[in-house]
């Protein structure tokens, strides 16, 4: 018998049906791998396999897990359930965790409730799980708080309390999301471990087809609430046999038809494409030289070149360390450790890492909401560095920044028209109403939104064109810089594509240069001419993007290359294992 068994289950919130007959089984040491686009039902599933559904929801069907009729069960039995039985990985791991309790107590949690182990013996077992999902005691205390946590960070936390307790049923909602590859393939084989170890059924939503190939068994793909086609993961994805399927495989792959952008020229010659060649730009990577100091500097442009549109020179940000002792002083942590690179007008560069070595505390630096401890940044030729708010504004008129979460980043309260038009402010002349509206619109049409949009609220927009909103504030200024820090990571692969041809788009018709902040190689090769490496703070590896990704030289390259799932060859890989 199924440990999880799931027969023609409809649900629906008020009038508004959600899913539709859904059928789904999941055996002792089997992984599922469930997928779909935004809207599809994929997380509703898993609430419904929780019972955390929203009052107004109806469920009709059969749901029953380990011989319980989960729609049948009482609230203790469910709470018994819950964490113990069943264990969940939620998707955003800053919600999922209470922000005024030390990791070590949230852990500590349930594994008190569910076994009546008293403090220390609770305290010892959470601080083996941490250890295990990859934040060890010495580096990372039980007295830390979420906040102190870079965001995949706080995932391995989620992870840890979910996992705390060997659940036969583990429901992992986008548990990668947020890591970086590397951690990504260390959490996955941990999963894996753990599903052969303890013979835990794992449910695995996700929207990268990669991780779900590489992992499970069978896969489930569902649309509109529908289940579109189910069957042997390997297979289903080879042969495609639903259009829809077909449809979620060439998303995932999808490379936007892009062409560098050339400011001398407006567009790029024959030779220049071909010196350009798999992923460069016109004038070739960026070199630096050694001073006599031994640190790194962006050498200057040569004689016919244009001034560099961004420079950062020997920059180091220090953060105080904690307190350890009351009689000695705490050492400063070193963020970011004297970087330097240059960026050209239209140059689109990728900035990729592990989490935690750098990459978004230097984002704020060169977006001047963080001073560096030491070194300079240099905007359109102006030094940022020790500027006040005032002094910045004309810097703030041509850099912008799109978000990683499309959701987070909104006021709720207010209408897209004023959510779109907050960078007016920093522009000289302030526009009239009309002209406001104006702008407003042209933004709106350039993402591919309709400027009747304006008037409506962010949650009647779904998370694809939540984004298209981010990037329509970004470049109503037309900024001559947008810094985008994971901007497709919370996205399904269908709007992912759609995102990524917006950004080669802007780039050429705009001149807009990019630095794009990801953990995610498939974006750094599909939308950019450049990729750096950093690593603890440092940039270890930096060229033509191309050369970087198929032959990386640094240490921490190579290890970022070797762990980013590819679907083909997992694809490849499973159907040789299946003879």
């Amino acid at each position: 018998m199924s440990l999880l068994e799931i027969e023609n289950l409809t649900l629906s919130i008020g009038k508004t049906p959600i899913l539709k007959n859904i059928d789904l089984t999941l055996s002792a040491g089997e992984v599922m791998g469930l997928v779909g686009e935004s809207g599809s039902g994929k997380s509703m599933t898993a609430l419904t396999i929780m019972r955390l559904l929203p009052q107004a929801a109806h469920a009709q069907g059969k749901v029953r897990f380990d011989g319980i009729d989960i729609l049948a069960a009482t609230e203790d039995q469910m709470c018994a359930l819950r964490g113990d039985d069943i264990g969940m990985v939620f998707q955003e791991p800053m919600t999922a965790l209470n922000p005024v309790k030390t990791i070590g107590e949230q852990v500590a949690e349930g594994i008190r409730w569910h076994t009546g182990a008293n403090r220390a013996e609770a305290e010892e077992r959470a601080r083996k799980i941490l250890d295990r999902v990859g934040l060890p005691e010495a580096k990372f205390p039980l007295s830390r708080y979420p906040h102190e946590l870079s965001g995949g960070q706080r995932q391995r936390v989620v992870i840890a309390i979910a996992c705390a307790l060997k659940p036969k049923l583990l429901i992992a909602d986008e548990p990668t999301t947020a890591l970086d590859v590397v951690l990504q393939a260390q959490i996955l084989d941990l999963l894996r471990d753990l599903v052969d170890e303890n013979r835990m059924a794992l449910l695995l939503i996700s929207h990268d087809l990669a991780v779900v190939t590489e992992m499970a068994d069978r896969i489930t793909i569902l649309r509109n609430g529908e289940v579109m086609e189910e069957g042997d993961t390997a297979r289903t994805l080879s042969e495609q046999s639903h259009p829809y399927t077909r449809q979620l495989a060439l998303a995932s792959m999808h490379v936007p038809a892009r062409r560098p952008f050339s400011p001398l020229e407006g567009e790029m010659s024959p030779k220049a494409t071909e010196r350009v060649g798999a992923g460069g730009t016109a004038h070739g990577p960026s070199t630096a030289e050694v001073t006599p100091s031994g640190r790194s500097a962006a050498i200057s442009p040569s004689r016919g070149e244009r001034t560099p549109l961004l420079v950062v020179e020997n920059v180091t940000r220090d953060y105080p360390g904690r307190r350890t002792s009351l009689f000695r002083k705490p050492e400063p942590v070193r963020a970011v450790n004297d970087v330097s690179f240059a960026m050209k007008q239209g140059q689109s560069t990728a900035l990729v890492g592990r989490s935690g070595c750098g990459k978004s505390t230097l984002a704020r630096m060169i977006l001047a909401l963080d001073k560096p401890t030491d070194g300079a940044i240099r905007f359109m030729g102006e030094t940022l560095t020790g500027k006040d708010e005032a002094q910045l504004k004309p810097a703030r008129r041509n850099m912008q920044v799109v978000f990683q979460d499309p959701y987070g980043s909104f006021n709720p309260r207010h209408k897209v028209e004023r959510l779109v038009a907050e960078p007016l402010h920093v522009l000289e002349r302030q526009p009239e109403a009309g002209e406001r509206r104006e702008m407003v619109a042209r933004a709106l049409h350039e993402v591919g939104l309709k400027p009747a949009d304006m008037d409506k609220y962010p949650h009647e927009f779904s998370g694809g064109q939540r984004q298209r909103l981010s990037i329509a504030r970004a470049i109503i200024t037309r900024p001559k810089l947008v810094v985008a820090d994971e901007p497709v990571s919370a996205l399904d692969v269908s709007i992912r594509a759609q995102i990524l041809d917006l950004f080669a788009d802007l780039n050429q018709r705009l001149g807009v240069a990019y630095l794009f902040i990801t953990h995610d190689l498939s974006v750094a090769r599909a939308i950019t001419d450049e990729v750096m490496v950093m690593h603890e703070g440092k940039i270890v590896e930096r060229g033509r993007t191309g050369e970087v990704l198929d032959n990386p030289q640094s240490e921490a390259g190579k290890a970022l290359v070797a762990a980013t799932p590819d679907l083909r060859r997992a694809i490849a890989r499973r159907l040789q294992e299946q003879g």
